[in-house]
């Protein structure tokens, strides 16, 4: 298997990244010159094999630089949501035990007000500048030599997840037992079937989603183990997207629905105009695409989109092609590799096919923890079988073994891709002086999929319904990151919580999507 320095010896001039509105770029030889020193600046600070470092940009031409320094030197790399507020982003940071954090400048607000939150990071280093606590990463990159330091074993990412409490999780896996230079055989095979990816030079990845999250980030890398160019967006713009495969000559995409719909919503003689047809496949994934969508999207694209379901933890996984979705509309797919899907009721028993229950994969090979988290690791794990372990979503199967997926765990929110989890929003709310009680789940939204609703019961009902929902609303945005807050609250006297202390809120979700439909 080859991997970033083949292509920086075979084709040091080609593309590896590309900025799609920028143009700006970077060859194969400057990546791993690049990445390099950023490795030997790391094992300035004291990491070695095992340590852990963290990154939180937005979409910037430097991310992979990191990335690969981490990877090419046996370390683990979390790469961290940049639209967090202060106090999330310190979670992750200490929990995950990094010892370097690199930022940019235009967090640079955010990098600042972490410094006294994460005494545990031994070095702060700022692309496009520097700060009173951040050094220029650029100047330090220069005082390294871009030569590899040597055979090192593969490194690999540790990523977050939502854990019980609703505070995120670091996915963590152990080390690849092979060296660094063998790149990540396994999953780039896996990437070069699911995304088309043919090796030889030609392969153009178009990325519109933020490089934190676990899909596009470890595409990525699998493109850059095949030599292939990656293209990536600074944001997703509808009109910018398309444009972006036709100036670049995309071969293969990935995305999420709402990005479909926000795609379909623009004029159709505007959308209309551009040159697809370098496009060979268009993967989605993250959340269940409405049917009137991808059938548009079908009609639109062609036969070409390709849907998977899985998780960070990678305990299992589903696909299916355009023509088997036709075929099972709403499916996200049969289960692949060496894998078997198990649905089951509240006791563990399996459920016959068509009726809804805990979905439950057993794949053997997949073999993860929850960082700090013994009794959330061993959460996932079937009451009578070990080895089957879910990602606490619902669904069911029909008799040709298509998975459809019609409920997730705890209530989990999926707005425009991105998993919110209510617990850690009722957790600030209810710490507001008015609020005795809080409820928050997803309520329809054409446009995201879901929206963040909250009911709240108050101390009093407020005279002033209106007044109370802003300050709530407000309060909320001074503690979390703006896509997790509520956009409305409604109140009620008293919620339906049981006697053992359980929220009955499926009986409050269902009342608001009843009304959707209604």
């Amino acid at each position: 298997m080859k991997f970033l320095g083949t292509y920086a010896e075979t084709a040091p001039d080609r593309p590896a990244v590309i900025m799609a509105g920028s143009g700006q770029s970077l060859s194969y030889a400057e990546l791993y010159d690049r990445s390099n020193r950023v490795a030997r600046l790391l094992w300035e600070a004291g990491l070695t094999t095992g340590d852990h470092f963290a990154i939180i940009a937005e979409n910037h031409l430097s991310y992979f630089e990191a990335v690969w320094a981490g990877l090419n030197t046996g370390m683990y790399v979390t790469t961290i949501n940049s639209h967090l507020t202060v106090e999330e982003a310190a979670y992750i940071v200490n929990d995950s035990e990094s010892r370097v954090l690199i930022t940019t400048a235009k967090l640079a607000e955010l990098a600042e007000a972490l410094v006294p939150l994460t005494p545990g990071v031994r070095r702060r280093l700022m692309i496009d500048g520097a700060s009173p606590s951040y050094e220029s990463y650029e100047k330090a990159l220069a005082t390294q030599s871009g030569a590899p330091l040597g055979p090192q074993r593969r490194g690999t990412f540790m990523l977050y997840s939502s854990g019980t409490t609703g505070r995120p999780k670091g996915v963590k896996f152990d080390l690849p037992n092979w060296p660094a230079s063998d790149g990540e055989p396994g999953f780039t095979e896996q990437a070069a079937a699911t995304f088309l990816l043919e090796g030889d030079g030609n392969d153009v990845y178009l990325s519109p989603a933020p490089l934190y999250h676990a899909a596009p980030l470890r595409v990525s890398v699998a493109v850059h183990c095949l030599g292939g160019t990656v293209v990536v967006m600074e944001r997703f713009d509808a009109l910018e997207a398309l444009r972006a495969i036709e100036r670049y000559r995309a071969t293969s995409s990935q995305w999420v629905p709402t990005m479909f719909v926000r795609m379909l919503k623009l004029d159709r003689a505007e959308r209309e105009k551009f040159d697809l047809s370098s496009l060979r496949i268009a993967v989605h994934a993250a959340a269940p695409c409405p049917v009137e969508v991808k059938l548009q999207m079908i009609e639109w694209w062609g036969p070409i989109l390709y849907e998977y379901y899985s998780g960070t933890e990678n305990i299992g996984r589903t696909a299916l092609t355009s023509e088997e979705w036709l075929q099972h509309k709403g499916s996200v797919g049969q289960v692949k590799g060496d894998t078997e899907v198990h649905i089951c009721d509240e006791n563990g028993e399996e459920l016959p096919t068509g009726e809804a229950g805990t979905i439950y994969f057993d794949t053997p090979a997949a073999v993860f923890e929850y960082y700090h988290d013994a009794d959330k690791t061993s959460s996932v794990a079937h009451p009578k079988h070990p080895g089957w372990r879910t990602l606490g979503d619902i669904g069911r199967l029909d008799e040709d073994g298509y998975l459809y997926l019609t409920d997730r765990q705890a209530h989990m929110i999926i707005a425009g891709g991105v998993n919110i989890y209510p617990q850690e929003i009722e957790d600030i709310l209810v710490m507001h002086p008015d609020v005795l009680d809080a409820a928050v789940f997803g309520v329809p939204n054409d446009d995201l999929g879901e929206e963040v609703k909250a009911v709240i019961q108050p101390r009093s009902m407020p005279a002033d319904p209106a007044a109370l929902e802003a300050e709530l609303i407000a309060y909320c945005r001074k503690h979390l990151a703006g896509f997790k807050c509520p956009r409305s609250i409604d109140f009620m006297e008293q919620l339906p919580r049981l006697d053992n202390g359980k929220l009955y809120k499926r009986q409050l979700r269902d009342q608001y999507w009843k009304k959707s439909t209604a």
